[in-house]
């Protein structure tokens, strides 16, 4: 294959990390839209579980996980230096309390009836973390300083969909900090980059110039 081809849903946090991570890499790869409720046989054939992102390399190895495609690209090309961190064990760290703890409350927040007196204690529990974050912002552009880093762009898309559940109430909530952070994100030439709206790809699609991702 000339590109790596991205599996993809638009609106899906681990997958627009991964296209946090090929924007910055500054990767050229083919993008193919998958629609979670019509999901073709040749990508399930791909993804047992059905979960975006997926990706297959230009050497036809297949990577299923959102972080593994960063850490991809990023070791290919890393002009913003988003794997320069201390610790690899506190970047660990880290990812277990958003992709456990937070996304777990995130859900159940998102999803559960609003009646259910444990939708508000999810959210309590997630701001927790939000809290934490909010106070590492403390006078600084992003998390590690002025410049972004992969820290930043594994969050991101998980603040943005905990903020979109009940919009009015975040925006009323104290994280000036998180507000800050995510606002200049959201008003960024990297976030409407990798929200382009694609078509749904279907395996008869026959690619041509224009469905090649243009860095």
């Amino acid at each position: 294959m000339a590109y790596p081809i991205l599996y993809s849903f638009r609106r899906c946090p681990y997958a627009m990390r991964a296209r946090l991570a090929i924007f910055s890499a500054e990767l050229k790869h083919e993008h193919r839209e998958i629609l979670l409720k019509e999901k073709p046989k040749a990508f399930l054939d791909l993804s047992s579980k059905g979960t975006v992102p997926v990706l297959l390399t230009e050497n036809n190895k297949l990577i299923k996980e959102s972080l593994d495609i960063m850490k991809w690209a990023l070791k290919k090309n890393d002009p913003e230096k988003l794997l320069n961190i201390e610790s690899e064990k506190h970047f660990s760290v880290f990812i277990s309390k958003l992709d456990n703890d937070f996304k777990n409350n995130l859900d159940n927040y998102k999803y559960l009836h609003k009646e259910d007196p444990n939708k508000l204690i999810c959210r309590n529990n997630a701001c927790e973390f939000l809290q934490q974050l909010d106070l590492q912002l403390n006078n600084q552009k992003w998390l590690f300083g002025e410049t972004p880093k992969i820290y930043d762009l594994v969050s991101l898309p998980f603040i943005r969909q905990f903020a979109n559940v009940d919009r009015s109430w975040f925006d009323n909530q104290s994280f000036k900090n998180i507000h800050r952070w995510l606002s200049s994100f959201l008003d960024s030439d990297r976030f409407f980059s990798i929200m382009y709206k694609y078509k749904k790809w279907t395996p008869t699609d026959i690619p041509t110039l224009n469905d090649f991702e243009k860095i």
